[in-house]
């Protein structure tokens, strides 16, 4: 007989674990519900319906709203100080310009731009400063322009125009500088016998200020008969020693000559120079330094000339004459200005040589003038050829070694009307002026220096 086998029963404690269970899970699952509700359903803008209008009232009418957003306050300190710059310290720095000699222009406005090395003695630009100078009628194009303005006796001669004629010249040169672009730099050299006077020891920038400036420094030059000349200019001592011509440098620093004013404009470094002169002998004027063999020389022969009983009476009484002779050199000067003004005429300028003012007003000597041998040794003096090949090598050490443009020299020859000035002469100048590429100009007398005026003409 087969048996069969009983049918399982649920165990009561597995239903319960199964139900709690459940219970649980259904727990769980409801709170997470809630959780998502909360975050993501709830964090929503609120919706809120606009109220039905009532039947008896009208829609309110729509108002728009700017709203600005408003600066957020700044708090601002109780007290404010202000530090003086005078009391910031400032680290020590060392800072090394070139000199003069060594200069780099930068002026202002835009241009070319020139030279090559701006700490290696190249004078450079970038063209703001240029412009177009015309003195007494020449003209050329310049950044730094120098002024070379004899003011010795023979400017102001009577035969020459006097003192008015000076005056055309001052206004000629204060004017010109007036119309300069404000970046254009410049200097006005005087010069009387190897002696020179500087506006500025250096170059200046144009302007107001410095234009006024120059006036005031101009104006008292040549303007009375008590005011000739410069009587406290220096003299003009070189500073460049060509190493081929050592006795042109010694010679020029002992006896300086306009070869020697000359040379001190061409090392102050500049693009033009108009030189305004009584007379001018080109490349000429350079004397040589005496040796102490001629210097012995020259002093024995003029001890041996004294020693002679005739040569030393005759001496002392013409020195004796001497003192006699410039009082009554005064008073008949005195009496001629006299007459002059009288005429409207501006007062007599003499020469300074003595011998020639008594020739002027026909006076007399008791004792002439002995041929005595000067006091100091020969005058040796360099021709033409040489200094032109001294000039040639000076050129190249000043300029064309330190990759320069040389300056332009115009020169302006100032004469009187009847003043006699041979074509070998003019030649001369007019060798001088080409070699260093300028031009040069003869005027003659108060009317054609006055209608040769063109400071006008200088433009920006």
């Amino acid at each position: 007989m087969i048996s069969t086998p009983n049918k399982s029963k649920y165990n009561p404690m597995l239903m319960k674990v199964a139900l709690v269970s459940v219970l649980l899970h259904v727990i769980a699952g409801f709170v997470a519900g809630v959780v998502t509700i909360a975050t993501h359903i709830m964090k929503e803008e609120a919706q809120f319906e606009e109220p039905p209008a009532a039947k008896d009232e009208q829609p309110p009418v729509e108002v728009k709203v700017q709203i600005r957003q408003q600066a957020p306050a700044v708090k601002m300190p109780n007290q404010l100080r202000m530090k003086p710059v005078a009391n910031i310290a400032v680290a020590s720095v060392t800072v090394d310009l070139p000199s003069m000699s060594d200069s780099f222009t930068v002026s202002a406005g835009l241009g070319g731009l020139g030279g090559v090395n701006l700490l290696g003695g190249a004078r450079g630009n970038i063209g703001l400063g240029i412009s177009d100078v015309s003195v007494f009628g020449l003209k050329t194009r310049a950044e730094r322009v120098l002024f070379v303005v004899e003011a010795s006796r023979r400017m102001v001669l009577d035969k020459k125009g006097g003192l008015n004629s000076y005056r055309v010249i001052k206004d000629e040169i204060s004017g010109m500088v007036e119309n300069l672009s404000a970046g254009t730099l410049f200097n006005v050299m005087l010069f009387q016998d190897g002696r020179v006077k500087l506006f500025r020891p250096r170059l200046v920038a144009a302007g107001v200020e410095s234009s006024q400036q120059l006036k005031a420094w101009f104006a008292p030059v040549n303007s009375d008969l008590s005011r000739i000349g410069i009587r406290d200019g220096k003299p003009a001592l070189i500073q460049t020693k060509v190493e081929k011509y050592p006795r042109f440098y010694e010679g020029m620093r002992a006896h300086p000559t306009n070869q020697a004013v000359i040379q001190t404009a061409l090392e102050m470094n500049v693009d033009a120079i108009f030189q305004i002169a009584g007379d001018h002998e080109g490349f000429m004027k350079i004397r040589w330094k005496n040796t102490p063999e001629e210097v012995a020389a020259a002093k024995a022969k003029r001890e041996t000339w004294l020693a002679d009983p005739n040569n030393s009476a005759q001496f002392k009484a013409h020195e004796a004459e001497v003192i006699e002779m410039q009082k009554r050199v005064k008073q008949a000067h005195e009496k001629h200005n006299v007459e002059r003004a009288k005429k409207g005429l501006p007062p007599k300028v003499l020469e300074n040589h003595l011998h020639n003012n008594t020739k002027y007003f026909g006076l007399t000597w008791k004792t002439q003038r002995p041929d005595i041998p000067p006091p100091h040794p020969p005058h040796l003096w360099q021709d033409e050829t040489g200094i032109r090949r001294y000039y040639h090598e000076l050129m190249q050490q000043l300029y064309y070694d330190r990759n320069i443009k040389p300056p332009s020299i115009n020169v302006i020859l100032f004469l009187a009307g009847d003043e006699q000035f041979p074509q070998k002469r003019e030649d001369k100048v007019k060798r001088f002026t080409s070699y260093f590429k300028g031009k040069y100009r003869i005027l003659r007398g108060e009317n054609e220096i006055r209608m040769a005026s063109s400071a006008k003409n200088t433009q920006q």
